[in-house]
């Protein structure tokens, strides 16, 4: 069979040596003789894997002793429910800078008082927002670091002059991140982090317990902390593929090491994207995410579009379609996504462009 490259934007592409380990885990889960998918979470063997995951998470991140790692089901969706439950009492603002960004907000909404503080909107979320002031009376400033659907990224940690919770599904992983400058980092782990099943969520411990409403048991996060995240049954094979590919990551040498890959990989492409007369960037050159690169047809070579895709796709390109909302192209190019991947689409798109010379 010939060799695929593996774009999507989640499902992400994950580490081969993750992906091994785990096909050897459904077999017999460290030598127990059960299979990972059988096995019960309260054994031993699955609560040194969770103290392994959570160690490996706070070391590659390097997270202050005062923040707890947890894990949980329900999607990215479900924490911008948790966010506003846990956190908003009497106001909050949010950074409107692409469509999770903007249901992130509607559901703090449905419990108080919620605003967009700026938004790129009126330029298809091309963009991030600048220039914007954070009020201090704020319970929190919500912000989603990365933007899949559009190709922009928030590629620094901000100072902020309230509480900082941030929406790091798909850049998590691919930057050092200054974890102390934030209340709560959270995520769907299938962007970069593993497979679709899991929520990360690191907290800093003392900000929880400030809201006067009833919080449901499920959605307190004091609840999970407690319990270690197995207040219930923890989507045990996600949380496993997680910890191999936090292995993998640290056997790369970090967070530091992988940014350097991450920066290359995003330099190559967009780089062709720019000379290539066949295509152009629809992102912000200084906000263009180095995890999702978003492209389209140059002007007058639009009625192009499905032959490319058609092209790329006999070339072993998967994924590379853009979000329905705003067609064109994208490539995720997410942590296990390699060099010789990013090299195969661009030796495709020079291939095409010469094809029409």
């Amino acid at each position: 069979m010939a060799k695929v490259h593996v774009f999507n934007a989640g499902p992400c592409i994950l580490p081969q040596a993750a992906l091994d380990a785990s096909i050897e885990a459904i077999k017999d889960f460290k030598g127990t003789g059960v299979s990972l998918l059988s096995i019960s979470h309260r054994t031993k063997e699955w609560e040194a894997t969770m103290n392994e995951c959570r160690a490996l998470w706070k070391e590659l991140l390097n997270i202050p002793d005062d923040y707890e790692v947890i894990f949980l089901g329900g999607g990215a969706s479900l924490e911008f429910l948790y966010v506003a439950m846990n956190f908003l009492e009497k106001k909050a603002a949010y950074l409107d800078t692409g469509v999770w960004a903007h249901k992130a907000l509607k559901e703090a909404q449905g419990l108080g008082e919620a605003y967009a503080i700026a938004c790129s909107k009126d330029k298809n979320y091309t963009y991030i927002p600048k220039g914007y002031e954070i009020p201090s009376d704020l319970d929190y400033f919500h912000i989603t670091t990365n933007n899949t659907i559009y190709g922009t990224e928030i590629k620094e940690d901000m100072d902020c002059p309230v509480p900082l919770i941030a929406d790091m599904s798909s850049d998590i992983l691919s930057r050092p991140v200054d974890v102390s400058k934030y209340t709560l980092i959270y995520g769907g782990a299938q962007k970069n982090a593993g497979p679709a099943g899991v929520i990360f969520a690191i907290i800093k411990k003392d900000a929880l317990g400030k809201v006067s409403r009833y919080i449901p048991t499920m959605l307190d996060y004091r609840t999970h902390i407690d319990k270690e995240s197995m207040f219930n049954t923890p989507p045990v094979f996600s949380i496993f593929v997680m910890n191999e590919t936090l292995k993998w990551v640290k056997a790369q040498g970090g967070v530091e090491a992988v940014h350097k890959i991450n920066l290359k990989k995003a330099e190559t492409l967009y780089t062709e994207i720019d000379r290539n007369s066949m295509f152009v960037g629809t992102a912000e050159k200084e906000d263009r995410s180095i995890m999702n690169v978003c492209f389209v047809m140059a002007p007058g070579k639009e009625d192009l579009q499905d032959e490319f895709f058609a092209f790329a796709k006999e070339r072993g390109m998967i994924g590379i379609k853009g979000h329905r909302s705003v067609g064109g192209f994208r490539a995720s190019i997410y942590n296990a996504c390699s060099q010789e991947d990013v090299d195969a689409l661009v030796a495709c798109m020079q291939e095409f462009e010469n094809l029409h010379k």
